[in-house]
């Protein structure tokens, strides 16, 4: 078993405001669609804040006009987008470059690997299963015809531990919510045990097979599907052949709506371990369950919800916690269940270490624990005292995972990448401590030609922050140069290989990925560093990784481009408002832009641990102070901006983007253009299909090329 923990981004007066929207603005050729403007005003702490485009907060599906506002933004968008002269040639190459096998960490049940594989250029990812870990593979779910437009995707997926079922989770169009159904392995049949209404959950067997155990919502109100906040999750068990009506309530607290619950199996089967959360931080509660008891009832276990607790394993009633209590850094302690107190005592096992220790396994008798040092994977084993048992020899410099598998069982797998590495799948043997391929991706092109740099440099505050640098060995002065970044959620931003980017970094330019605080690159206290009140000093650091990457000659005036997703939709939409001067064309995609009103959205709510409560006067100011939409000022050009949201991003919903393109174009801001890109039948980004993710990164790559001189030529 791995550890698991669910849960699953100043002046107080109102920005100057421009002309009213409704009259249509022209710079650089670009006529911006008209947007109507209202007058709301809300009063909060005596600050007057305007939001004149709160109707594009209503949902683009059910409401005709911000349908038709979409509609017209997205053509003005095409039009322009149609005119760069890389789009194509990007789009050629992008084909050739992610045309190549994929796969996915294969999962041992009852003799069986199940594991996802995508040929190259399917749309989705399928579900293979082999009998042996050498055998043939056959298709066991191959979700590339359940919709016209590829958009409909396999979600979670769990086989039962005698590899006979499967449940299933599908994700239509993107969205966070869920189907869950049920496959019969040796057959093929789909069995009528659908589940509605699953949304962040796990998907966890009872050792017998007789059902498994899952989280919902209830049914959100009429039309109010992708937009009405997530509340009283709570955990069930479903009966296979029965109806979801008849599932068993195990777990809720609607005392606490805003509490949310994940439940897993161990591996013995005698306990449910069910985690309660609250936000997005590393804090939960913990409370089993003995399945083997005659009238199995709930017992706390970690209350409080003061620290992070994820299982690793048990033997019998020794239960192995990775947790962060009093180790900012994480270790490993031990409890024993059958102990006679009602919290048993705490063990430590393996103590905090200078490197964080991201994730621990216990297979094969053995701790498998996952550490990054300087972003960095180390891999190091001990036994189940914490004595050092040695390290897994990694293949070079990068990022590994992986490493689940059954307490008893000494097979287990692991993945490892690198900037230009591909996630290659390795069979490791913890006996004998032997590792062999067992999936090696063949890519078109060649490492040798790339050369990857980790540079340390100085932010405002003279914090030290770690910056990768990739590039086309030959490629040495200045060039067009795009600096990625995210800085939120205790996410780490570890080596990845990305064939998209590739093709970015063939055509001579510059990949720049800084690990900036907010991130748990460095444990808790990396984190803490970067939200809340601490939320400038991510983006002071990624500020400070331009002026870097211009002073040291990475790249040169206008040639520095940036990108960012979701919370770093929001990194990107921050400094552009505070430097617009220090950067030459801007990607900030499905971004929360609204400071002041996320938490009124769908999973917005989680998000106060990093960000903090706008309805609290302290939070208010901070948020107030860098949200985009409110902060966009005349004064200095901005940036070329080509936003980017859709329509079914159920996480971070389009009326952000919306918002924040509304106002852009409504201000004088230079001659760039303000864009957006609006999909369709889209999410926040899982599930997207293969052809819909080419088609957007040959857009992203040539608009950036377009505004940082990066000259597009044809590949061989």
């Amino acid at each position: 078993m791995r550890h698991i923990v669910p849960l699953i981004l100043i002046a107080l007066a109102a920005p100057a405001l421009a002309q009213t929207s409704t009259q249509k603005t022209t710079m650089s050729s670009i006529t911006y669609p008209a947007t109507d403007r209202g007058d709301t005003i809300d009063e909060q702490f005596g600050v007057k804040v305007a939001d004149p485009y709160r109707w594009l907060e209503d949902d683009v599906r059910t409401d005709p006009k911000v349908a038709a506002w979409v509609e017209a933004e997205n053509k003005v968008t095409d039009a322009y987008l149609a005119t760069l002269p890389g789009r194509d040639v990007f789009k050629d190459r992008l084909k050739k470059l992610i045309d190549y096998e994929r796969f996915g960490q294969p999962e041992r049940k009852g003799g069986r690997y199940f594991y996802l594989h995508n040929s190259g250029l399917q749309n989705q990812a399928v579900l293979f299963v082999r009998d042996g870990v050498d055998g043939q593979g056959r298709v066991l779910i191959d979700p590339n015809g359940w919709s016209k437009d590829g958009a409909t995707a396999l979600g979670e997926w769990a086989p039962s531990e005698d590899g006979k079922k499967l449940v299933y989770a599908i994700q239509d169009g993107g969205t966070d919510w869920r189907t869950v159904k049920v496959l019969d392995v040796d057959t093929g049949k789909v069995l009528d045990d659908d589940v509605e209404w699953v949304k962040f959950s796990g998907l966890s067997w009872a050792k017998d097979g007789s059902g498994f155990y899952y989280s919902r919502f209830p049914a959100p109100p009429e039309g109010k599907k992708f937009q009405s906040t997530n509340e009283n999750q709570a955990v069930y068990f479903h009966k296979l052949g029965t109806p979801q009506s008849a599932d068993a309530l195990v777990y809720a607290t609607p005392d606490h709506p805003k509490w949310g619950h994940g439940a897993s199996v161990t591996d013995d089967g005698k306990w449910l371990v069910i985690y309660t959360t609250e936000g997005t931080d590393n804090r939960n509660d913990v409370t089993v369950i003995d399945l083997t008891a005659p009238n199995p009832t709930p017992r706390k276990l970690f209350t409080g919800m003061a620290n992070m607790w994820g299982l690793i394993g048990n033997q019998g009633g020794n239960f192995y916690w990775l947790t962060n209590k009093d180790a900012p850094r994480n270790k490993v302690v031990m409890t024993n269940l059958y102990a006679r107190s009602a919290v048993p005592p705490e063990v430590e096992i393996v103590p905090q270490d200078k490197a964080v220790l991201d994730t621990a396994s216990l297979i094969g008798g053995k701790l498998i624990g996952e550490y990054m040092v300087d972003v960095k994977s180390e891999v190091r084993r001990f036994t189940l005292e914490g004595k050092p048992d040695g390290k897994v020899t990694l293949p070079g410099i990068g990022a590994a995972g992986g490493f689940g598998g059954e307490a008893d069982n000494p097979e287990t797998f692991f993945t490892f990448t690198s900037y230009t590495t591909p996630t290659t799948i390795y069979r490791y043997d913890v006996a004998t401590g032997k590792a062999s391929v067992w999936a090696q991706p063949k890519v078109a092109f060649d490492p040798a030609g790339y050369e990857v740099s980790q540079v340390f440099y100085p932010s405002k505050d003279k914090t030290t922050v770690p910056m990768f640098i990739v590039r086309k060995k030959g490629v040495t002065g200045p060039a067009p140069t795009l600096l990625y970044a995210y800085g939120g959620f205790n996410i780490s931003m570890t080596p990845a290989f990305s064939a998209a980017r590739v093709a970015w970094l063939e055509q001579g330019g510059v990949l720049a990925v800084a690990n900036i605080r907010g991130g748990g690159e460095y444990g808790k206290a990396w984190h803490d560093a970067g939200r809340l009140a601490n939320k400038q000093n991510v983006f002071d650091d990624f500020i400070a990784a331009g002026e870097y990457l211009k002073a040291k000659g990475y790249t040169g005036k206008n040639q520095l481009a940036i990108q960012g997703g979701s919370n770093g939709g929001l990194l990107i939409g921050a400094v552009v408002n505070q430097r617009p001067d220090l950067f030459a064309a801007a990607l900030p995609q499905v971004g929360v832009m609204d400071m002041l009103r996320f938490d009124r959205f769908t999973a917005g709510r989680y998000w106060v641990d990093d960000y903090g409560y706008p309805s609290k006067e302290a939070d208010f100011k901070t948020l107030y102070a860098y949200s985009p939409y409110h902060n966009i000022r005349v004064g200095k050009p901005y940036p070329a901006i080509l936003a980017a949201t859709a329509d079914t991003d159920d996480r971070v919903v389009p009326g952000h983007t919306f918002k924040y393109t509304a106002m852009l174009q409504s201000m004088d801001l230079g001659p760039k253009p303000r864009l957006v890109r609006i999909e369709t039948r889209a999410g926040h980004g899982s599930g997207k299909p293969t052809d819909k993710i080419i088609d957007e990164t040959a857009t992203d790559w040539a608009f950036i090329a377009r505004w940082t001189g990066l000259d597009v030529k044809p590949v061989d």
